[in-house]
């Protein structure tokens, strides 16, 4: 229909081609100076000494846990409420997923339900900054230091974000981001790591490229060199391509991200009078990097009205059904219904609405009115 409301829409255009024909016009098309330069960048915007360009932000918090020696035998703390590579990247890595409850009002990891789960095994903890809000980081880097317990940030969600003081990679051993092509910065698909130890960040960068000591860039510039392979690792490393579709994007993140607050504002302003509709709440001294916009539906079952608002033209999505309910996680670690009651919650009422920096007000007040008809034609049946 012509007057649908796609869920996402990017904003790449010239300045992104204009950098790939730059790239083009190179001999290196993988990891090379323009990887390099988005690193010096993504570091800089985060404060932290070290990024690494990456395939993905699945890839990156394999190779976060692996650095780290969490392998085998080893357990790592996480939520049940997000995508599902949050937890399959520490299978990656050898270990097992622990979940912990989420809480009930923003979706994000319950931070007083980690101690609990922690036991002899348990290596590192996994937070996932849902939406783009933060966890409460300072009290989980206080609770991780008792313990000596790592922290690995899945940050796919929050490269803006910042709670009390706090942003990514700021309390933790490393932080891991994605450049899907949904993501506030993408290049279709691409991740990042950012760590302040550069032993570590050496090693993360040797894991990401088979473990080799040579690249085809060092060649490249060196001549031929034998090298040799020191590390088992796999093939994680961003090519200059990606890259360069990522660097003009640092000249719009702010104004992108005042955008996608003043929509954020414009939807809860104009979902606070629909009946059974929840916005997640926003902590104090925060700013989401509004990622997603979610709401909760309490009255009219979610998969109602997901179909209702499809069948209007709405582009819609569920973010995310949990975890520990996938078949996959049944199977294999004997999860049930009940386990996890908030997570599961979440994920019977949640829906993520269009939203896109640039979508207009205009769109939202349809996708508003959208919702409350939906919701009121519920009622009248």
């Amino acid at each position: 229909m012509t007057d649908a409301i796609p869920f996402y829409l990017h904003d790449l255009g010239e300045a992104e081609l204009d950098a790939v024909r730059a790239v083009l016009a190179t001999p290196i098309l993988t990891t090379g100076d323009t990887v390099n330069e988005f690193q010096q960048r993504f570091a800089a915007y985060l404060g932290r000494r070290h990024a690494i360009g990456l395939s993905s932000a699945t890839g990156a918090i394999h190779l976060a846990l692996t650095a780290l020696g969490v392998g085998p035998g080893d357990e790592v703390i996480t939520t049940p409420m997000s995508f599902v590579a949050t937890a399959t990247a520490i299978l990656q890595a050898g270990a097992v997923p622990v979940f912990v409850d989420i809480e009930a009002d923003t979706g994000n990891m319950d931070v007083t339900l980690v101690e609990a789960a922690i036991t002899p095994r348990t290596r590192a903890i996994l937070p996932v900054h849902l939406y783009g809000q933060m966890v409460d980081m300072r009290p989980l880097r206080a609770l991780a230091d008792r313990h000596g317990l790592a922290i690995v940030e899945d940050a796919a969600h929050c490269v803006e974000g910042e709670r009390d003081g706090v942003r990514p990679g700021m309390l933790s051993e490393a932080a891991c981001f994605s450049f899907y092509a949904t993501k506030n910065l993408n290049c279709g698909e691409g991740g990042a790591l950012v760590t302040d130890d550069a032993e570590r960040a050496g090693l993360i960068r040797r894991l990401a490229t088979h473990g080799v000591t040579k690249t085809a860039a060092d060649r490249a510039k060196e001549g031929y060199r034998h090298w040799d392979m020191d590390v088992f690792g796999w093939k994680y490393n961003m090519s200059n391509i990606q890259a360069a579709f990522l660097l003009p994007q640092f000249l719009r993140l702010e104004r992108k991200v005042a955008d996608r607050q003043a929509l954020a504002e414009r939807y809860c302003r104009g979902l606070a009078s629909v009946p059974g509709i929840m916005v997640p709440a926003q902590r104090p001294r925060s700013q989401s990097a509004w990622h997603l916009f979610v709401i909760r539906s309490l009255e009219l079952d979610r998969d109602t009205l997901l179909a209702r608002l499809q069948q209007a033209g709405c582009g819609v999505v569920v973010n995310y059904l949990p975890i520990h309910l996938t078949a996959y996680f049944r199977e294999r670690f004997g999860y049930r219904p009940g386990d996890f009651p908030l997570a599961e919650q979440w994920g019977d009422s949640v829906l993520s609405l269009p939203f896109w920096p640039g979508m207009g007000m205009d769109r939202v007040d349809r996708v508003v009115d959208q919702v409350r008809a939906a919701v009121a034609g519920a009622s009248r049946t």
